[in-house]
């Protein structure tokens, strides 16, 4: 039976790793994977049951975290859905007139296929797309 879409990650920007980190390592427990660098930020990944959370943090003051540090503050800065098939969800937005910061997948985080639907077409959450 095929698996629908699920959460593969929440993308959370901080302005400090090793704060924003001291929570879900020293109270929850979770074990870090190592930093890789994506988009002019730093980012941290940590399991959470079947899903991550990403800890965003700028590397560039012109980024995208960083803008959206400073316009909004550190909170959550995207929802990543796992998706079978990247290229024909892609498609169906498209299709469905979805605006799409990416229109054709690129590498994200882990080596992973990404894809960006702009947050203005999703009632102004920023949604990540990944196989």
């Amino acid at each position: 039976m095929a698996q629908g879409p699920r959460i593969a990650h929440v993308g959370i920007a901080v302005p400090d790793l090793e704060q924003a980190l001291a929570f879900y390592r020293d109270v929850l427990g979770l074990a870090p994977h190592g930093p890789e660098r994506a988009d002019g930020a730093t980012i941290v990944s940590l399991p959470f049951g079947d899903s991550e959370i990403e800890l965003l943090a700028p590397d560039a003051s012109e980024g995208p975290i960083a803008k959206f540090l400073a316009r909004r503050g550190p909170g959550i800065h995207h929802i990543c859905y796992r998706v079978a098939d990247l290229d024909a969800a892609l498609a169906a937005c498209r299709r469905a007139g979805y605006r799409l910061i990416d229109e054709t997948p690129r590498t994200g985080a882990g080596g992973h296929r990404i894809a960006f639907v702009h947050p203005k077409a999703t009632v102004g959450i920023l949604l990540e797309l990944t196989e």
